[in-house]
């Protein structure tokens, strides 16, 4: 890994969707930040959890999701990104077969 001005920087990475096939919930790059793929048929629902000191960014890219985060429940139709802090409880629910990118980024101690 080469440095610029004591900031690393890192190999341009790329992936598809369709190399990520086989399975519902799969790490599409190592490392920092977390990225996700998450595929969720019609009605699967992923149980409450958290995300300690992260903030999420989802982008629906096919189907619509229930997401509850915390005590609200937001429904995202595909094309739709939401933000939110991993503190809270989580929880998506697909409502028609539906698939997701995730970003999971460490908080900023800014």
């Amino acid at each position: 890994m080469a440095t610029n001005d004591d900031h690393s920087v890192t190999e341009t990475e790329r992936a598809t969707l369709e190399e990520l096939e086989g399975s519902s919930r799969v790490q599409v790059f190592d490392g920092e930040p977390r990225t996700i793929k998450l595929a969720l048929d019609a009605g699967e629902r992923i149980p409450p959890h958290q995300h300690p000191d992260r903030q999420i960014v989802l982008h629906l890219l096919e189907g619509r999701l229930r997401l509850t985060v915390g005590d609200d429940d937001h429904e995202v139709e595909a094309g739709e990104l939401v933000r939110f802090d991993g503190d809270q409880e989580i929880s998506p629910e697909a409502l028609e077969e539906s698939t997701a990118v995730l970003v999971l980024a460490k908080r900023s101690e800014e």
